[in-house]
């Protein structure tokens, strides 16, 4: 960033947040979010409208018995919810590692504070 280094606990304005929001650090934040994001949303969609559209138009596959009272629609409808769980646990892993300290690193430096290091957060937890 351009301009000098603020005193801590301050408050960013306006125009530091256009600042940021142009930036390299911040471009890159947003690429990294989006390339976990987009494609995890995309493949998501599609598994649930393969599930919509097999459940739709080929009822008698999905009724398939798989053990007992189970029947292939009942298997892929629970996968629903097992891709949703692991995708939202892989998200916060992400996350973690990832966007919070880059996202951490750039709030610190708008408010004029030290960014934590890891140590730092360990800590404070």
């Amino acid at each position: 960033m351009s301009h000098p280094t603020p005193a801590p606990g301050h408050s960013p304005t306006e125009a530091e947040f256009i600042e940021v929001q142009a930036s390299e650090e911040f471009a890159d934040l947003r690429k990294t979010f989006r390339g976990f994001v987009f494609p995890l949303f995309v493949a998501f969609i599609a598994w649930y409208v393969f599930y919509i559209v097999t459940a739709t138009f080929f009822p008698d596959a999905m009724a398939k018995s798989i053990y007992d009272n189970i029947n292939l629609g009942m298997v892929l409808g629970l996968a629903q919810f097992v891709t949703a769980g692991l995708i939202t646990w892989g998200y916060v892993k992400f996350a973690d590692n990832k966007l919070d300290p880059a996202s951490e690193h750039i709030r610190a430096m708008m408010e004029g504070r030290a960014p934590a290091t890891s140590t730092q957060k360990t800590e404070e937890v």
